[in-house]
Order: C-alpha cells, then sequence, then structure tokens
C-alpha cells in the first residue's frame, strides 16, 4: 500500500489498510530499536517541531525520541516562555514554527479542533507540513490508539501484527470515558479491527449518546455500554482503563475515589471473571489504588503498560516516518 494520508488528525476515518501499514511499519522500527545502534537516517535534514500547549511526558518525550531516531532534528515548544504570553496567536506561533522551515508539527492542546485548525492553515498556504494529532480536548489521541492497538496485535503473534488477530476478542474499556481522547481513538482502531468492545462507567461518565459514537460509520462495529463492571470485564481478552481526569471534571461526578474503586477499580479478584490469560492496559498516567490496584500494575503476568511505553516509540517512529515521505510496505 501507498501511503496518502498527509495529517493524522483522528482515527475515525482510517481504513483498515491503514492500520495494517502502521503496525508493520512500526513492527520493523521496533527491530531498530532493538539493535546497538538504535538510529536510522530516514528523516535526515527534516525537521519536526513538538507544539505542546498542554503538559505531557510520555506523548512528548516519545515523540521527540522517536524523531531523534529517525535523524530529524526537533524543534520543542513551551506555551509558558513563548509568545503566546505576549498575545500571539496559536496560528501565528505554527507559522513561526513554518518559517523555520519545518517539515512536520505534532499538536498537543486543551481544546478540539487546534490540530485541525493548523493543518487547515497550512493547506491553504499550500505548503507541504504534516499535522499530528498529539491530543486535543475531548476529541482523540490517534498516536496512543495505535501504539495500543499494537500492543496488543504484538501480544497476539510478535513478528507479524496485524488488524485481523483481534477478531472476535473481547475488550473492555473501563474509567472516564466522557474526558477520555484516548478512549475515543481506541473505539475507533479497535472496533475496526472486528474486536468486541465493551464500554463501563459510572453513568456519568459514560453518557447513552455513547452508544451512538459508531452507528453511522461503514464499517460493522461492534460497541457495547455497560453501567456496572462485570458484565464488561466477564470473558474479556484484554480489559484497558482509563484515569479519571478530575481536571477535566467541572462538576462532581463522582462521590468518592475510594467507591469509584469498589466499582470500578481494576483487581486480581475481579479479572477473575475474564479470561485466565487476560491482559490489563492502561494510557498513563496511572492513579495507583483507584483505577487499578498498584500490585496489578507491577505485576508482568497481567500487565502491559510497560510495553505500552515501549510501542509508543516505534509507532510513532512509523507516523513520522510514513507521514515524511517514507514507503510503505
Amino acid at each position: 500500500m501507498i501511503w496518502t494520508r498527509h495529517h493524522v488528525l483522528s482515527l475515525a476515518e482510517f481504513t483498515p489498510e491503514e492500520y495494517d501499514t502502521v503496525l508493520q511499519t512500526a513492527s520493523s522500527f521496533r527491530e531498530v530499536l532493538s539493535r546497538r545502534t538504535k538510529k536510522v537516517p530516514t528523516l535526515q535534514g527534516q525537521v519536526v517541531a513538538n507544539l505542546f500547549f498542554e503538559p505531557s511526558t510520555r506523548t512528548r518525550s516519545s515523540f521527540e525520541l522517536a524523531a531523534k531516531r529517525l535523524s530529524a532534528d526537533t524543534l520543542n515548544f513551551a506555551p509558558g516562555s513563548s509568545s503566546l504570553t505576549k498575545g500571539e496567536t496559536i496560528l501565528d506561533t505554527a507559522k513561526t514554527y513554518l518559517a523555520m522551515g519545518t517539515d512536520m508539527m505534532v499538536i498537543r492542546h486543551k481544546e478540539a479542533g487546534v490540530p485541525q485548525a493548523i493543518a487547515d492553515e497550512m493547506d491553504r498556504l499550500g505548503v507541504k507540513v504534516g499535522v499530528l494529532n498529539a491530543g486535543d480536548g475531548q476529541h482523540e489521541h490517534p498516536s496512543q490508539g495505535l501504539l495500543d492497538l499494537f500492543t496488543i496485535c504484538s501480544l497476539l503473534d510478535p513478528n507479524n501484527p496485524r488488524l485481523e488477530l483481534l477478531q472476535n476478542k473481547k475488550i473492555a474499556i473501563v474509567g472516564d470515558i466522557l474526558h477520555s481522547r484516548v478512549a475515543r481513538s481506541n473505539i475507533w482502531s479497535l472496533t475496526a479491527s472486528g474486536a468486541d468492545v465493551h464500554l463501563a462507567a459510572p453513568p456519568t461518565l459514560l453518557p447513552k449518546w455513547f452508544t451512538n459514537f459508531v452507528a453511522d460509520d461503514a464499517l460493522p462495529r461492534k460497541l457495547s455500554l455497560h453501567w456496572s463492571l462485570d458484565p464488561a470485564i466477564a470473558d474479556a481478552d484484554f480489559v484497558m482503563t482509563l484515569r479519571l481526569q478530575k481536571e477535566r471534571m467541572a462538576t462532581h461526578l463522582l462521590p468518592s475515589l475510594r467507591e469509584y474503586h469498589q466499582q470500578f477499580g481494576i483487581t486480581r479478584d475481579r479479572l477473575k471473571l475474564s479470561q485466565p490469560d487476560v491482559k490489563v492496559l492502561h494510557p498513563g498516567p496511572v492513579n495507583r489504588g483507584v483505577e487499578i490496584s498498584s500490585d496489578l500494575m507491577d505485576d508482568p503476568e497481567f500487565s502491559l503498560i510497560s510495553q505500552q511505553v515501549t510501542s509508543g516509540v516505534a509507532v510513532r517512529m512509523a507516523l513520522l516516518y510514513l507521514m515524511g515521505g517514507g514507503k510503505a510496505g
């Protein structure tokens, strides 16, 4: 397959072929990362600007390392010390980086739609600058959805991770789904694979309208909602738990963190309802003892959390490579 996607802003319109292209490309870069010399000259001479208008540890560091592993030059933006404090607009900031010779922009912002607006401006200017959404508000986080997909598929077939491996697998996503851009991206990617996806959360964090989230899509997607934990994780092959995003909660949507953990926290006892070889994921950062018990999080028999972080570099290398003109397949 020839990669034609200039921007990566959402997974809503990704095709199965595009998913497989990312998975296969990431697999080849995972091999590169296992070498003693972990660098390839693929993007030498290109400039990747990380424009993070919102705090981030994993995503920002992962993108920066991915770009450096591909031999690209990187520019890192810090809003607190930028001209935004003097009244400069976000689009003017992006155009400043464009004038410095930026080839790709990785954008994170607390407001949904900012990466799309920057991509539209780059297209309007007629420049070949790719924009990659690193998380925007309550919209999406495409690279996280892709790295979660890669983590799961690589577990099922380390040598040939591909979408079809998840056909009819049951995957539960548990937690603050209302505020989660990670959940939205994972819903698109996992249902595209043919997986049976189950969402579970208190009603305040899982509105009924999520039933219609993928209803009008051309692919036959399987998505179920639960306002209790047990039916969601019963016989599940994978359980993904999400952080409670207290910073995005304008009102008190939960009685207490203790009560949330009692009803929706993932523990060893609760996982007895799932498949014997069930695996647990969490995009991080983790509130230990709230979304997941601390001992379970650190248990390599169940937890894929460290693998998710490692997968992130390979997947983001794949995205930068493909957007930067690399040949797919």
